[in-house]
């Protein structure tokens, strides 16, 4: 059975929750930007924002007292939040890819 959270640990349990929030988005918004801008140095920030991610998501598990078998959610949530941004991108220059390469070469010759 889980334990419950408790009321002294409510504002750690907020707050790394809004932290995997935050920065699963700009892992997915810097991995993205790197990609499209052809900056490879955005990627280290990506890097950057999932190694926070994955600080906070052991915070919240330490927090919410997720032990045992409860465990592979948080591989889980982690794989998902690592590989989700990787599967997008390749499934957007599969079916856009054409228009996507052509444009952004125009605008690199600028």
């Amino acid at each position: 059975m889980i334990q419950p959270v408790d009321l002294a640990d409510f504002f750690t349990v907020f707050f790394s929750a809004a932290l995997v929030i935050l920065s699963g988005a700009c892992h997915a918004l810097l991995f993205a930007w790197s990609r499209v801008l052809g900056r490879p140095h955005l990627m280290w920030g990506a890097h950057i924002a999932y190694a926070t991610l994955a600080a906070a998501v052991v915070v919240l598990a330490r927090a919410t007292h997720l032990q045992g078998h409860w465990q592979w959610l948080l591989w889980l949530m982690l794989a998902g939040y690592f590989f989700a941004p990787h599967l997008i991108w390749h499934l957007c220059t599969a079916t856009h890819g054409a228009k996507f390469h052509a444009k952004r070469d125009s605008t690199t010759l600028n």
